[in-house]
């Protein structure tokens, strides 16, 4: 399938985005490519891939019982003629009270898998969006001297990050056992990265290594 097929319209070969210090000072410019940072599209294969990702959330766990797994019930409560009522079987019938449900839901799997190549051009428009609406906050590195979450807090309030998702290295050892806490933010590795994540938060935080990890890895998409 193309990538007209998909609605995903061709793009330049790459952008730049702005590159800011810890103290959201910009200290230059990140050629990253645009066929991950810089793509645009109709908003199907995003809409698509939330419904997905909500779909393999759901428990599954609703049920009811029928007749056959309501406790008693196993004598017939009258003979079959001569009583001048209807004929019955067990006083689990659906028909009567404290009897069985007819149709009720039972436990199930709802999840359900869009197809590769669509997913991650998904994955694509959703970090392009928010690198183009200067939502992406690319900043050199998010070291502390010490894994608090007072420090943490500190660092995020200083790029004036209020509700983002951060995605991380594993050199980011420190930063995400300070701020894994933080109710108002979210820390995902880069092998976690998805589309639902990153349009429910307002903000999008990586380092300059974490965007060339991503983009090694997306790099691909359409290819």
């Amino acid at each position: 399938m193309d990538e007209a097929q998909q609605g995903v319209a061709s793009v330049a070969t790459s952008i730049k985005v702005p590159l800011f210090s810890a103290g959201r000072e910009r200290t230059g410019e990140l050629e990253l490519s645009a066929a991950v940072f810089g793509r645009t599209g109709h908003n199907s294969l995003l809409h698509e891939a939330v419904r997905m990702q909500l779909a393999k959330r759901r428990a599954g766990t609703a049920a009811t019982k029928t007749k056959g797994l309501v406790a008693g019930g196993g004598k017939k409560p009258w003979r079959q003629k001569g009583t001048g009522r209807a004929r019955s079987g067990s006083t689990r019938s659906p028909l009567w009270r404290h009897g069985g449900t007819i149709f009720g839901p039972q436990p199930r799997d709802y999840s359900y898998k869009m197809p590769k190549k669509a997913w991650r051009q998904a994955l694509t428009l959703a970090i392009s969006d928010r690198a183009l609406n200067g939502k992406l906050v690319v900043v050199e590195s998010l070291d502390l001297s010490e894994a608090k979450t007072k420090q943490a807090q500190a660092a995020l309030t200083a790029l004036g990050l209020k509700h983002a998702l951060i995605i991380f290295g594993d050199e980011d050892g420190n930063f995400f056992r300070a701020a894994r806490n933080l109710a108002a933010h979210k820390l995902l590795p880069v092998a976690g990265l998805n589309v639902y994540d990153v349009l429910n938060y307002d903000e999008l935080l990586m380092t300059t290594k974490t965007a060339k990890a991503i983009e090694e890895r997306l790099g691909s998409v359409g290819k």
